[in-house]
């Protein structure tokens, strides 16, 4: 007696008429488009993180935990949105996913939804520190390019939470079609 696991040589084919293809396929071209911004917006939020640092009698961004998280969530964004990247290409290209389809749909969604809200929370972290030492102490008037690069580091990471909050709406619109539909297809 056969094992009642899924095999793919046994199971038929989704049939999917060209237009529904061609619409799959410019939906997974918006996800590798927003990936794609979300990767460079946090990666260039890492590097003017990283790369401030103007001596030893300025501030730096290690003498500050919140900034600290800044680069850290940044960085690890910035890898998750270069792996997801390759997947997406993979997908547009192949036409299949790389894992399984019902974990590929959950795999997306929840580590959307987990690095967008550590984005979140760490570019937040970092405001209410670049808050601070622009209103109390004189670290913003002894080294005005610290506290401007920290701004637009900041402003990086946030504009890469947005890009990755798209992801998460389409990638939540994946999820639903996957419940109602049982695919991942939603035309």
């Amino acid at each position: 007696m056969q094992s009642p696991q899924y095999n793919r040589e046994t199971q038929p084919p989704h049939f999917h008429s060209t237009v529904s293809l061609q619409k799959l396929r410019r939906f997974n071209t918006l996800i590798l488009v927003f990936r794609f911004s979300s990767f460079c917006f946090c990666l260039s939020s890492t590097i003017f993180m990283a790369t401030n640092s103007r001596g030893s009698d300025f501030p730096s961004w290690r003498d500050f935990h919140a900034f600290r998280f800044v680069l850290a969530a940044n960085a690890i964004v910035a890898l998750y949105s270069f792996a997801e990247m390759g997947a997406s290409v993979w997908e547009i290209l192949m036409g299949t996913t790389v894992f399984p389809e019902t974990v590929q749909v959950w795999f997306d969604f929840s580590h959307d939804q987990v690095f967008a809200y550590m984005l979140l929370l760490a570019n937040a972290a970092g405001t209410a520190i670049a808050w601070t030492l622009r209103g109390t102490e004189d670290t913003c008037t002894a080294s005005n390019a610290f506290c401007v690069q920290i701004y637009i580091s900041i402003a990086l990471g946030f504009t890469g939470f947005l890009f990755l909050g798209f992801c998460c709406l389409l990638s939540g619109f994946r999820v639903v079609c996957f419940i109602l539909n049982g695919s991942r297809f939603h035309f």
